[in-house]
């Protein structure tokens, strides 16, 4: 089994008919390399941290560029492709030899899946049915709402009859997924209970919930908050509610939701609700300092101290999302305070060398994940995040044993 992703470039903002008024990328800065996992020890910024965090594309790619690296990733692989995934900085919908793309693809017979559109390049509903007759089974979907009129405002959509009709074509026919940022005031309450029975009733296959973001601490860190100014947010309580009733009152619709949560699992972090699982993990025999995400610190708190961890040893930075932490989250807190080990978030923008000398403190990554955010385990079942936690926490103790002092 083969899956393969075709990327098509293009940049936020230029190469998606402009900014949405909620887009992440709308203000963001040129602000220098922030450090990460891919780093060089010796060097501060990699192609990672310093462009593709910003997703500095040049532009689209040419037709020819893309079957060119398409032909030669088909000559690295064995095996038949079961999926083809087309992705790029910029829109799908808005590329601009999209229709003979999808020819060329479509030919192969393999299933098609666009990875993110806004849909704000298909002006004619026509383009739903040949997508259809190319082979095109997944798209995953921006709405915002079932009202043309939200979506004209606040997406900049042209045509946005149209491309809620597309939507409606697809659903019909192939596995629709929905996205929704969530603006306070604007497309939650009613508005969201009218999108959600829309998305519902033309047999959307699932949404995702997802909490707008307007501050440093929320992530925004490209120097780019706040990106709608005076616009309220929810806290992260209030959205919790929300995603709660939206799955309680739409049951047909696999619905979960980003930073938190997804109401078919509890999840992340379903593991603390499992006490066999948690007995199965390792007990903690060392002591350090685990820095993570306001989010993810009462999570990760509960099941490490199931495990025997002592009190004090999860330690939370103002920033909510543990991949987003960077330096500036490190000068906030206390090196007194902290271990002489630090364990640090596996994706944290930060340079290691740089968090050492700051906290004078020895610093580890920890892993790569230790749960499915929404938008994963949407396509997940509760075993497949279960496995995921344990993993990712068998790693976390067994990091803090080998690295910690004795407790």
């Amino acid at each position: 089994m083969v899956h393969l992703t075709i990327d098509i470039g293009g940049k936020p903002g230029k190469d998606c008919r402009g900014f949405c008024s909620y887009c992440y990328f709308k203000h963001a800065k040129d602000v220098p390399p922030f450090g990460c996992r891919y780093c060089m020890p010796f060097k501060k910024g990699c192609e990672y941290c310093a462009k593709g965090v910003k997703e500095e594309y040049a532009g689209f790619y040419s037709l020819k560029d893309v079957a060119d690296h398409f032909l030669a990733d088909l000559q690295m692989i064995s095996g038949d492709i079961t999926k083809i995934t087309i992705s790029g900085g910029g829109d799908p919908s808005c590329y601009p030899e999209f229709t003979p793309l999808i020819e060329i693809l479509g030919s192969l017979n393999v299933p098609l899946h666009i990875g993110y559109t806004s849909g704000k390049g298909f002006d004619t509903p026509d383009i739903a049915d040949f997508m259809i007759e190319n082979n095109m089974k997944e798209i995953s979907f921006t709405i915002f709402a079932s009202d043309p009129a939200l979506r004209e405002k606040y997406m900049h959509d042209p045509t946005p009859e149209a491309s809620l009709e597309v939507i409606e074509r697809l659903a019909a026919k192939i596995d629709v997924y929905a996205a929704l940022v969530i603006l306070p005031d604007v497309n939650d309450g009613e508005v969201l209970r009218t999108t959600l029975a829309w998305l519902e009733k033309i047999g959307v296959k699932g949404v995702i919930l997802m909490r707008f973001a307007n501050r440093e601490d929320q992530g925004l860190i490209l120097d780019n908050a706040p990106v709608i100014e005076n616009q309220r947010v929810h806290t992260m309580e209030e959205f919790r509610d929300i995603v709660s009733e939206a799955a309680a009152k739409f049951p047909a619709l696999r619905l979960s939701a980003t930073p938190l949560y997804d109401p078919a699992f509890d999840s992340p972090f379903a593991i603390r609700n499992e006490p066999e699982l948690l007995a199965h993990l390792p007990r903690i025999t060392g002591r350090v300092s685990v820095i993570t995400g306001s989010i993810a610190a009462p999570y990760i708190r509960e099941i490490l101290g199931a495990c025997g961890a002592p009190e004090g040893m999860v330690v939370p930075v103002d920033k909510e999302i543990s991949c987003l932490i960077t330096i500036d989250d490190l000068k906030k807190l206390d090196p007194e305070t902290l271990e002489e080990t630090v364990i640090i978030p596996g994706r944290a923008f930060v340079h290691d060398p740089e968090a050492e000398l700051l906290l004078d403190r020895r610093v580890i990554r920890g892993p790569e994940t230790l749960s499915a955010d929404g938008e994963t385990s949407m396509g997940m079942d509760l075993t497949g995040v279960l496995t995921m936690e344990m993993e990712g926490f068998t790693q976390l103790i067994q990091l803090i044993n080998q690295y910690g002092r004795s407790a």
